[in-house]
C-alpha cells in the first residue's frame, strides 16, 4: 500500500514538472527596463521596454497590477506567434494614465493547448503626468446638415476649448460604423493642438465641386491624447439630408429675344426687350431661387436690388446682362420660373423656393429700354444662370449672346 501511495505521488509530481517545464518553455526572455518610469514627457525614463520572446504560438496578455490587486490591461490576448517581441509601455492604460506608485507587471501567455506561462516583476511610477486634455464646450451645429450650397444649413460648425497641448483629430464615422470623413480645422493664431478655443467649417467637400458623405446620420468623433498619451474622447450627432453637388442649366443654352410687340429684335427707346427661356436642375438635390418672379418687368435704369431682390448666398437666378453694361454684371434678375411651379418650404420662419432634382421652368421677363446702352445702335444681349455667391458655370454664362437693335 504505502509503495502504491509513493508512486502516485511520484506520478504527479512528474505530471507537475511537465507542466511547469512547458510553461517555462512557452514564454522566456521576460524583461521590463526600467523599473522606474517618470511619464511626463521630459524624455527622461518616460516609458519602460517590455520584451520577451514565445516558443510557439500563444494567445499574450500584459497587465499592471496595483496593490490592491486591480488588474490594468495593456494588452489582453492578443494572438501572437512564435518570435521575439518589445513593446513600450508609458504608464497609460485605455487613454488614462496610471497615478503614481509601486505596481507588479505580468507577462502572461496561453498556448493552444491551455497551458499558460507567467512572469511578473516590479514597477514604480513617479512624477506621472494624470491630467487629460479636455475639449470643453464640445458643440455641433446646426444637427441637421444640407451640403448643397443653397445657402441654407450647407456647413457646419464644430467648437471646444482645448486645456492642454495635444494632438486632436476630428472627423465623422458614417452610419455602417466604419467608414470615416477627416474634418480639417480652420486657420486661426492659435495653431492646431495648442491651448484655447479651436473651430471647424466642414461643408462635406461641395465647395471643391466633390460629393459630400450620403444622406444619414453620423457621429461627429473627437479625440484629443497629450504628449504622454493621456487621451479624451467626444462625440455628437449629425444628420446629413439632400447633400449633393447642384447642377443646372439653360436648356439648350438658347434665349428668345424679341420685342412683345413686333417679335422681331428691333426695340426703339421706351419700348421693350422681352425674353424667355427654360431652367431645368439635372442635379440630384434641389437648388433654391427667390425673387423677383418670372415676369417681372424692369426699366432699364432698374436692378434686382432697385427691387428689393437683394443678392442672397446660396440662390440661383437667371440674369439679363449686356455689352457696355457699365455696372454689376446680371443687373436684371429673375426667379427660376413662377411660384406656382416650385416647390415652396418654410425654413427658419421664411418661405423658401425650390426648383426639384428633374423639374424644368420656363422664365420670362422684361426690360424697358430708357436710354442707348453702350452709346451704339445695335447691342448684344445675353442671358446667364447664376449661383449667387458660389459661381456662373462657363456654360452657364453668357449664355445666347443676340444683337439688339436699339431705335431711335
Amino acid at each position: 500500500m504505502q509503495r502504491h501511495v509513493i508512486l502516485v505521488f511520484i506520478a504527479a509530481l512528474a505530471g507537475w514538472l511537465l507542466a511547469a517545464c512547458a510553461g517555462g518553455a512557452l514564454l522566456t526572455d521576460v524583461s521590463v527596463t526600467p523599473q522606474t518610469i517618470t511619464p511626463n514627457a521630459d524624455g527622461i525614463e518616460d516609458v519602460t521596454r517590455i520584451s520577451y520572446h514565445l516558443n510557439d504560438s500563444a494567445d499574450l496578455s500584459i497587465y499592471i497590477e496595483d496593490t490592491a490587486g486591480n488588474r490594468h490591461y495593456f494588452r489582453d490576448n492578443r494572438r501572437r506567434s512564435a518570435g521575439d517581441y518589445g513593446v513600450d509601455f508609458s504608464g497609460v492604460v485605455n487613454g488614462a494614465m496610471l497615478p503614481d506608485g509601486d505596481y507588479t507587471w505580468v507577462v502572461e501567455a496561453v498556448d493552444d493547448s491551455g497551458n499558460t506561462a507567467r512572469q511578473s516583476g516590479p514597477l514604480s511610477i513617479r512624477q506621472a503626468d494624470t491630467t487629460r486634455p479636455e475639449l470643453q464646450g464640445f458643440s455641433v451645429y446646426p444637427k441637421t446638415f444640407t451640403p448643397n450650397q443653397d445657402g441654407i444649413n450647407d456647413r457646419v460648425d464644430i467648437n471646444y476649448y482645448l486645456t492642454k497641448e495635444a494632438d486632436v483629430l476630428v472627423y465623422l464615422i458614417a452610419p455602417d460604423g466604419e467608414t470615416r470623413y477627416p474634418i480639417a480645422e480652420v486657420e486661426r493664431d492659435i495653431k492646431p493642438g495648442e491651448p484655447g478655443f479651436h473651430t471647424y467649417d466642414y461643408e462635406g467637400g461641395v465647395d471643391l465641386g466633390a460629393e459630400p458623405p450620403p444622406d444619414g446620420r453620423y457621429t461627429v468623433f473627437a479625440e484629443a491624447v497629450d504628449r504622454v498619451g493621456n487621451r479624451t474622447v467626444v462625440t455628437d450627432t449629425l444628420t446629413i439630408q439632400e447633400g449633393g453637388v447642384p447642377r443646372a442649366d439653360i436648356v439648350s443654352a438658347s434665349v428668345d429675344f424679341y420685342n412683345p410687340l413686333t417679335g422681331d429684335t428691333v426695340v426703339p427707346l421706351g419700348q421693350t426687350l422681352a425674353f424667355t427661356l427654360t431652367v431645368e436642375n439635372f442635379g440630384s438635390v434641389p437648388i433654391r431661387t427667390n425673387g423677383p418672379p418670372s415676369g417681372t418687368a424692369y426699366r432699364s435704369d432698374e436692378n434686382f436690388n432697385t427691387k428689393g431682390a437683394f443678392q442672397s448666398s446660396g440662390t440661383w437666378r437667371v440674369g439679363i446682362d449686356y455689352e457696355g453694361n457699365p455696372s454689376y454684371a446680371y443687373p436684371y434678375r429673375w426667379s427660376l420660373g413662377s411660384l406656382d411651379v416650385l416647390e415652396k418650404r418654410v425654413i427658419n420662419g421664411n418661405d423658401e423656393y425650390f426648383l426639384m432634382p428633374g423639374q424644368r421652368a420656363i422664365v420670362t421677363g422684361t426690360i424697358q429700354i430708357l436710354d442707348v446702352p453702350a452709346d451704339k445702335d445695335t447691342v448684344n444681349f445675353w442671358a446667364g444662370l447664376i449661383h449667387e455667391d458660389v459661381r456662373i458655370d462657363a456654360f452657364n454664362d453668357h449664355v445666347d449672346p443676340t444683337p439688339i437693335i436699339i431705335g431711335f
